[in-house]
This record gives structure tokens, C-alpha cells and sequence, in this order.
């Protein structure tokens, strides 16, 4: 895609001023920040599940890693990709991207799963971990392309708001599935 047939302004790091650079940043970095608190509310409402086993936190940042992982990196090749090209195949990129993620997700809840059951001696957590990163790498380049997708129709730069917006919206799905799975399977 030619410089003049954007259809919005991409910041330039070199050339613009701190304070504009700020200004366009820091909205997107406060929408995260008080994703951080719905976040951390979603947390508190499943308090009956971590107390029914506390060890279920101590992989929270894998779960919320992972996914966030895999979703950031299907966005930089997506946004790198809308910025190349006048078109991209929207469903084709998704489910390509989809089927990715459900490999990956298979490999680390295999990889998950086998080490929480070696090192804590539970199926149900590890059955929990294994499905939770199946679905969460799956649902992950999905988001991935669609918030960018949605900010690029609306003439924003994907590259500067997709990242704190996919974040927080991936951590906070991560965060009810991994605490849904967990509900059903250890109760």
C-alpha cells in the first residue's frame, strides 16, 4: 500500500515530538489500565474456585503469557501485513491464523499439563491447564486480527491501538475460561 493511500497517520518515532507521541499513547494505555481492574474483578467473582485449590493461581501468568503471546504475535504480522497490502483475505487470515493458535495451544497444554502433573500431582489441574491453553491459543489470533482489522476500517493506526486494546480484552477472556474450566472440572 502506497504512503498517500493510508487511510490514517502512522506515528513517527523520529520525527515527532514526545508530547505527541504521548498524547496518542496514553489513551490506549488508560483503556488498559482500567482493563486491569475488570480484570482483577473477574479474578475476585471466581474466589470460591481458587479457594477450592489455591495452586490454580499459581498459574495465572502462564495462562494470561501465553495467550497474550500468541496474540501479539498474530497482530505484528497482521497490522504489518494491512499496511503492506490494499486487501487481505479477512476469513482466510483468520482461520489459517485460528488453526495456528489450536496447534499451539495443543503443544503447551500438553507441555502445561504434563509438568503441573509432575510437579503437583493433579489431573484435574492439569486437565484444567491443558484446556484452557487449547482454547485461549485458539481464541487469541482471532482477536488478533479482528481489533486491528476494526481499528484500521475505523482510520485509526492498528499498530499503536491494537496492542493495549487485544491485550486486555485477550487477558480478561483468558482469565473466565481458565476459571470456567476450572469450575466445571474441579467441582
Amino acid at each position: 500500500m502506497q504512503e498517500q493511500q493510508k487511510k490514517y497517520r502512522e506515528e513517527d518515532v523520529i520525527k515527532d515530538r514526545i508530547d505527541h507521541l504521548i498524547e496518542h499513547r496514553i489513551p490506549w494505555l488508560i483503556l488498559g489500565l482500567f482493563g486491569g481492574f475488570f480484570a482483577t474483578i473477574i479474578v475476585s467473582r471466581f474466589e470460591a474456585v481458587l479457594s477450592a485449590d489455591l495452586r490454580l493461581a499459581f498459574f495465572i501468568p502462564i495462562i494470561v503469557y501465553l495467550s497474550d503471546a500468541v496474540g501479539t504475535q498474530t497482530e505484528t504480522i497482521y497490522v504489518r501485513e494491512i499496511s503492506k497490502r490494499e486487501r487481505v483475505n479477512f476469513l482466510k487470515y483468520i482461520l489459517k491464523e485460528s488453526t495456528i493458535g489450536l496447534v499451539l495451544g495443543v503443544v503447551s497444554g500438553v507441555l502445561v499439563g504434563i509438568f503441573s502433573l509432575l510437579w503437583l500431582k493433579s489431573i484435574e489441574i492439569s486437565l484444567t491447564l491443558a484446556i484452557t491453553m487449547v482454547v485461549n491459543l485458539t481464541i487469541a489470533p482471532i482477536l488478533a486480527v479482528i481489533i486491528p482489522g476494526i481499528l484500521y476500517k475505523e482510520r485509526s493506526d492498528p499498530a499503536l491501538g491494537s496492542g493495549p486494546l487485544a491485550t486486555i480484552i485477550q487477558d480478561c477472556i483468558s482469565l473466565v475460561v481458565y476459571f470456567v474450566v476450572a469450575g466445571i472440572i474441579n467441582f
